[in-house]
């Protein structure tokens, strides 16, 4: 394990005294990566000499990118060409010391680099190597361009979602964040497997594979059934009523009854009419799924008649589980959100923190590097050693 030079203050973070080296760009590896640098790991990002292009997917963030910023923070930058055979032989000394190699090159790209995982695992048993692709491999898709969009379209989460109008596309990358979710998983997994038997290990994540298995149960419930799910918008293909419902000051409130007891007293105490729960068409959660139409038209006649926060105060009380139907600019204003701050090259950013708290507190974010910032200490760090006169 290299020493950090770099990151003395988090020395007693989880991964502290790990090196993680990344061919990355784009999103999906380096999430993984960056969730590997929150947990104090040293994380040295390789870039071309224009850096990745993420880093120009937009402006929004200080006059960088809003993906850039999120996902490569605590991350060192060092720029160079792994064509060139000096910097080849840098790679490799960072290599011989480093525990995990992350790359999402084009496929076969790393491998004729001299960096595939057949042969890293040879000369460096401990290393952990991490190929993270569109499509997998073995197949007629292993060549296949593939970018989040893309996948969403490909393993039929697009036709599950949006409107009954047409398939819609979920509004973040999501494949990208599957696939770097269970890279992620995958190298921790690997580490503890190493703490044991002392060896490597070659993990191989697809953005396919990672939604591939996200959509188990609307796949699952097609194979039974010979239905796919219908596309509802904010409604539920299964449980009714689930859905958003219009209040009287034209805002949306979205309900979830998830059983009969609920049921019961949501119509006892929110809709006032106890004997509803037991009317034909409305007994059974089958039944009011099978009989939607009429069930949310009752439902939407209450709703119609409150306005927001009045419709909010009555389901709290009948101890019906809503939630209000908020915009970007009302997520900023969240009373669960929790933010913490990122230094950049252009000045602090203040960003949604991460998700898991340690000791009920977030891990400290290292700041998002400059295109090549730490190029010359990582040269000075690992430079050959000098030939003996």
């Amino acid at each position: 394990m290299a020493a950090n030079p770099l990151a003395h203050d988090r020395r007693t973070s989880p991964l502290a005294g790990l090196t993680v080296l990344t061919l990355e760009q784009a999103v999906a590896a380096p999430y993984c990566s960056s969730r590997l640098a929150d947990a104090g790991a040293r994380v040295i990002k390789i870039e071309r000499p224009e850096g990745d292009f993420a880093r120009g997917y937009d402006a929004s963030v200080n006059g960088m990118a809003s993906y850039f910023v999120w996902l490569n923070r605590g991350k060192e930058s060092l720029v160079a060409d792994i064509k060139q055979p000096d910097d080849a032989a840098l790679l490799h000394r960072i290599l011989a010391t480093a525990d995990v190699f992350i790359q999402n090159l084009a496929p076969g790209a790393a491998a004729r680099a001299g960096f595939g995982a057949e042969e890293l695992r040879r000369r460096y048993p401990r290393l952990i190597t991490v190929e993270i692709s569109g499509y997998g491999t073995g197949h007629s898709y292993a060549d296949m361009k593939a970018y989040d969009l893309l996948v969403q379209a490909e393993s039929g989460l697009a036709e599950i979602s949006g409107h009954p109008a047409g398939p819609g596309r979920v509004g973040v990358s999501v494949c990208d964040i599957a696939c770097g979710m269970s890279a992620h998983a995958a190298v921790l997994e690997a580490l503890i497997a190493r703490g044991i038997t002392g060896e490597g290990a070659r993990i191989e994540v697809s953005l396919f594979d990672g939604m591939a298995d996200w959509m188990n149960v609307p796949f699952l419930y097609y194979e039974g059934t010979g239905r796919a799910p219908q596309r509802l918008g904010l409604a539920h293909p299964s449980i009714c009523p689930y859905g958003a419902f219009p209040t009287r000051d034209g805002r949306l409130v979205l309900l979830s009854i998830q059983n009969e007891r609920e049921w019961a007293r949501f119509c006892a105490d929110f809709l006032g009419e106890p004997d509803l729960a037991h009317r034909p068409g409305f007994e059974t959660n089958n039944a009011r799924v099978a009989n939607r139409p009429a069930v949310d038209a009752r439902v939407a006649e209450a709703f119609a008649a409150l306005d927001r926060d009045e419709a909010a105060a009555r389901l709290q009380a009948a101890g019906t589980a809503y939630g209000l139907v908020n915009g970007i600019a009302d997520l900023g204003h969240h009373p669960a959100l929790r933010r913490t701050r990122v230094e950049t090259p252009n000045g602090p950013a203040s960003i949604i923190a991460p998700p898991a708290l340690r000791d009920r507190s977030p891990p400290a974010l290292g700041p998002v590097p400059a295109i090549g910032q730490h190029s010359a200490a990582i040269r000075e760090h690992f430079a050959a050693p000098a030939a003996a006169e």
